[in-house]
């Protein structure tokens, strides 16, 4: 039986057809899905907002259990953003040269190695990380602290910065062990999409008189400025949702306070810690606590978008 142009023709559109209604019911599935999860803990949370209003938002006095209830989140709010800060300021160079290393300057006897270490990281558990920062890292790094809260001490704005040190178990502690954590992911991610830049580009500004970090500053990094920043946000949502490293070795504290190495708490360590002797009202607010970590989240991808576009439509004005 021999198959006519006409057949084969037939069979390649049904193929088409059917892998773009899969596409879709996979993209719709997932739309669905983060529906359920918004609307879900949106009406979970319903008594924390019925109870505390906008000073859900504002106040900084957690108390579940009183009479009248304080369900106050600035506090935790205000943690998880200054660890994710700090993580992201410490893992975004190093993860960049890390990505820059391995696809432009390293031999390839070396990158596979590297390749290879680096996405080995990425899978470690992260109650591993919390367990190393509270038994090696924090007691020993305090001596450090101390030696920098030394050395800024009267300084202005330094200072107050890197202060009084307590216990090891901080915000500087905590960012140090989210950066570790999302050090592989931004490398691995950033290196894809490094490799992507045509040899072509690559080589034309060679040719044209340019060094290799001009290459890479001029060909490079202009062609992946948008998946760059997309490593960057998948390495944010990270450290913003990390709860076990995070509620181990941050001090569980909660404090409105510029300096680093003061203890504190963040959302989802305290959601993690709490939920287990929680009433009512309490998990309804710890509930309320994860629609605030999920709609900060939504924020910043938004953000990342944005900066992507007009990043994108700036490289097109000058091209």
């Amino acid at each position: 039986m021999t198959l006519t142009i006409n057949d084969l023709k037939s069979k390649k559109q049904y193929a088409d057809k059917s892998f773009s209604v899969i596409v879709l019911l996979g993209g719709t599935t997932i739309l669905v899905i983060l529906a359920v999860i918004a609307y879900t803990i949106t009406n979970r949370s319903t008594d924390a907002f019925r109870i505390a209003g906008f000073k859900f938002f504002t106040g900084q006095k957690f108390v579940p259990n009183g009479t009248p209830p304080a369900l106050g989140i600035l506090k935790y709010i205000f943690g998880t953003a200054l660890t994710s800060l700090i993580a992201i300021v410490l893992a975004v160079p190093i993860s960049l040269g890390l990505a820059l290393y391995t696809t432009q300057v390293a031999p390839q006897w070396l990158k596979k190695p590297l390749v290879a270490l680096t996405d080995l990281v990425a899978v470690v558990p992260s109650v591993v990380f919390g367990l190393w920062g509270i038994i090696y890292l924090a007691p020993k790094i305090t001596t450090l602290y101390k030696h920098i809260s030394d050395l800024c001490d009267g300084v202005p704005v330094l200072g107050s910065i890197f202060g009084k040190v307590g216990s090891g178990r901080s915000f500087m502690t905590a960012g140090l062990i989210l950066a570790v954590m999302i050090t592989p992911i931004i490398t691995s991610i950033a290196r894809e999409v490094i490799e992507t830049c045509p040899q072509t580009d690559r080589d034309g500004a060679l040719a044209l008189g340019a060094t290799r970090w001009e290459m890479i500053t001029g060909a490079v990094m202009p062609h992946s400025i948008g998946g760059i920043v997309g490593a960057i946000m998948l390495g944010l949502g990270r450290a913003m949702g990390e709860t076990i490293a995070v509620a181990l070795v941050i001090g569980s504290s909660a404090a409105i306070t510029s300096n680093l190495f003061s203890s504190g708490d963040s959302l989802p360590a305290v959601i993690a810690l709490q939920w287990g002797e929680a009433n009512a009202t309490a998990k309804s607010a710890l509930i309320a606590m994860g629609l605030t970590l999920f709609v900060m989240t939504l924020v910043v991808n938004f953000a990342a978008t944005a900066i992507v576009t007009r990043s994108t439509k700036r490289m097109q004005g000058a091209a």
